[in-house]
């Protein structure tokens, strides 16, 4: 295993000095603030980018800080306004990210961040418990069309991913399903499981464990092509509708961080992306990468903000 030392080398990374080790990173912990619960996607992903940047910055070690609520906004807040000094990142999800300061009071403003890098792209879908009488995705738009409002849907926060798919796909078909937000997955799930709400709106990573386990049954996912691994899970496409969403997760800083840090910070993310053992670990979580760094990061999202500012001029998704 290569030591440290040869990993920033490989990566293109300065080596510091022995005297320069009480400098960042290696002065505290750097805190890495997510803005849900234990056990979802973001949170996973986190988790499992910590120690592969850990072994690329030496001295480097990273806490996990969960600041569930608002859809991932408080976890967005609590990075967006630490201190710029590299102690402080924020792993975020987009289109949250963008979604909620066009619809509330947010304390960041986007194009303000730090951009650092993209590493999972998480395709939203549909599941119900086994015994649901919800077959495919013509049965959920039969029920949405002939009891509007009566179907209930679970999703993590408002105007998150899987809301604005569930948004795009009510527009397409003429369903209307009434939206029950949760502050993560492991609110949502038992209220599924039980019958209290019908469908899961929940991405593909999150939800495979319980497809496995036989908990849930998948309907639709809202990706291109249908997802490796959720090979037998049709996508909305396929079904006769045109809707695409996903989850973008990635990770930023608080704006005006020292440009030394953050170049750093993006080579090691560069670095990771680019290590096998990363993308075994990311194949073993169910983790479906798409890298994306830096201006380019920067770039996406400021598009993204562009097209839901459009989207929320035609219909405001807060009004159901």
């Amino acid at each position: 295993m290569p030591t440290r030392r040869t990993a920033l080398a490989l990566a293109g990374l300065p080596l510091l000095p022995a005297q320069a080790q009480g400098t960042w990173p290696a002065a505290r912990p750097i805190e890495i603030f997510v803005g849900f619960s234990a056990g979802g996607g973001v949170d996973v992903m986190a988790r499992a980018v910590a120690p592969f940047l850990t072994n690329l910055l030496p001295g480097a070690r990273f806490v996990i800080v969960n600041r569930p609520g608002a859809g991932g906004q408080l976890g967005h807040e609590a990075a967006a306004n630490a201190a710029a000094d590299g102690y402080a990142l924020g792993a975020t999800t987009m289109p949250g990210l963008v979604s909620h300061p066009i619809e509330r009071a947010v304390r960041y403003r986007v194009a303000d961040l730090t951009y650092l890098a993209n590493v999972v792209d998480d395709p939203c879908a549909l599941f119900v418990r086994p015994e649901s009488p919800y077959r495919s995705l013509a049965d959920i738009i039969a029920a949405g069309r002939a009891r509007p409002e009566i179907l209930t849907y679970g999703l993590t926060g408002v105007g998150s991913d899987d809301h604005l798919t569930m948004f795009r796909f009510e527009a397409a078909t003429g369903a209307r399903l009434t939206h029950v937000p949760f502050p993560g997955i492991g609110q949502m799930l038992p209220q599924v499981f039980s019958g209290q709400v019908d469908i899961a709106a929940m991405n593909v990573s999150e939800a495979l464990p319980f497809v496995r386990e036989g908990r849930l049954r998948g309907l639709a996912q809202a990706s291109a092509t249908r997802w490796p691994g959720l090979p037998d899970l049709p996508t909305y496409r396929e079904q006769g509708v045109d809707v695409l969403g996903s989850a973008s997760r990635g990770f930023v800083g608080p704006a005006g961080m020292p440009e030394e840090v953050t170049q750093r910070l993006i080579a090691a993310f560069t670095a990771m992306l680019a290590d096998p053992g990363f993308t075994r670990e990311a194949e073993r979580l169910a983790m479906p990468l798409r890298p994306v760094l830096g201006a380019d990061y920067r770039a996406m999202a400021l598009a993204m903000e562009a097209e839901l500012r459009a989207l929320w001029q035609a219909r405001r998704w807060t009004q159901g």
